[in-house]
């Protein structure tokens, strides 16, 4: 099957399932979608049993579609240079050390907790799972998915605050977990631990990745302010997107990073020193329908990708403690930091509570476990559990972090 025939197939399911929520289910748009998904693939699963075999081919096309390189060396730069661009500059940086801390402490704790505890809960279960393997499973679940917590805080009405802390961390922290996942898995194939090679390769990554990302948002300011032309502008935006991320990847930098760094560029000093209004409503216009559309594309392929798997009790028994396990992690892992923040600033009241909820995992997760190296029981046991604990995050903490948000506010102003 050629790439425009994927597309439009692609385009085609979004499209129907788009219309399907708006008209009749009426629930939050990535939540709405994955759902539908979700149920098709149960339905054609059903269908396999009555005879009709349409399961073979779903399969046979999300296997050309290739989700873990389509979403982290595709759509992932998109996504994210979409989400940075409207993160007020000023506000991350007045929350800069508490997302800084959240995004690196806060990632690599999480990890380490992830990684302990499912090594001795799925023993309990009778899963034995090296540790390692288990690290890696903390490493890939343990960051937030900036995707999918920026598509529901949309539409959340979090304080301004809150909302930078949950924003900025999610778009900074996958980095580090993508870091930490690479080290692991290698360690994992080779038994190699060369402590001073990690430390290089996280300097590497990271603050090369924000210097990379400065570099390239700042030149697109220059270009950006020379002209006065928005169909210039915004393919300018998309060279900085597509053209950035794939230099920041061919020198080693971590391009997510890279991209984040230049969207805040843009969306902020861009946005006020180098556009004119017009330029402004139209850029947000474009970056705000590509965001919509690949948002879309991506929960449909989240929800369709059960399609691919295979379960057994067991995973499903290991993903419910999953579950369990990440959430504590979280709670942890965000607790102590705020703490010891809270000696030098305010903080929403339930902040712990609120961040460790509204702390999703989405389709970077499952794309960093699709990508493990096939061979053996654990890629399939770390797909399977990762898929659960997402669904979960994607479902049940999405659709209910915007009241548990409105409750806190009630009680606060009570």
């Amino acid at each position: 099957m050629n790439l425009f025939n994927i597309i439009s197939i692609l385009i085609t399911i979004v499209a129907l399932f788009s219309y399907i929520n708006y008209r009749f289910i009426k629930l939050p748009t990535t939540i709405g979608l994955m759902l539908i998904s979700l149920l098709a693939s149960l339905a054609f699963s059903a269908l396999q049993l009555t005879g009709l075999d349409v399961r073979t081919p779903a399969r046979a096309f999300l296997k050309t579609i290739s989700f873990d390189q389509t979403l982290l060396h595709g759509m992932l730069s998109f996504l994210l240079f979409a989400g940075a661009m409207h993160v007020n500059l000023r506000q991350l940086a007045e929350q800069k050390w508490v997302v800084g801390t959240l995004a690196t402490v806060g990632v690599l704790s999480s990890a380490f907790l992830v990684g302990v505890l499912s090594h001795y809960g799925f023993s309990l279960l009778g899963i034995d799972l090296p540790l390692v393997y288990c690290l890696i499973f903390g490493a890939l679940i343990s960051p937030t998915d900036p995707i999918a917590v920026l598509a529901i805080l949309k539409n959340i009405g979090a304080p301004k605050s809150l909302e930078t802390k949950i924003a900025g961390e999610s778009l900074f922290n996958d980095g580090v977990g993508v870091v930490l996942f690479m080290v692991l898995t290698h360690v994992a194939a080779t038994g190699d631990v060369a402590f001073s090679q990690i430390g290089l390769l996280f300097f590497e990554e990271e603050v090369g990745g924000v210097v990379f990302g400065m570099v390239l948002g700042y030149v697109a300011f220059v270009l950006m302010k020379s002209v006065d032309n928005y169909q210039v502008e915004v393919m300018i935006s998309l060279a900085v997107v597509t053209g950035g991320y794939a230099a920041a990847m061919a020198v080693h930098t971590s391009g997510p990073i890279a991209i984040v760094v230049a969207g805040l560029f843009i969306g902020s000093l861009g946005r006020q020193w180098a556009m004119s209004d017009g330029t402004r409503g139209n850029l947000d216009m474009f970056w705000g329908l590509v965001d919509e559309i690949l948002n879309a594309v991506l929960f449909v392929l989240i929800g369709l990708e059960v399609l691919v798997l295979t379960f057994r009790q067991e995973y499903l028994f290991a993903g419910g403690l999953a579950i369990i396990i990440v959430l504590v992690s979280r709670f942890i892992s965000v607790a102590i930091p705020i703490g010891l923040f809270k000696f030098r600033q305010q903080f929403t009241p339930n902040a712990i509570t609120i961040m460790t909820w509204g702390g999703l995992r989405g389709g970077i997760s499952v794309a960093l476990a699709l990508s493990l190296p096939a061979g053996g029981g654990e890629r399939e046991l770390l797909l399977n559990v990762t898929y659960v604990v997402v669904v979960f995050s994607i479902v049940v903490q999405g659709l209910t972090i915007g009241s548990l948000i409105k409750r806190v506010d009630q009680a606060v102003s009570l």
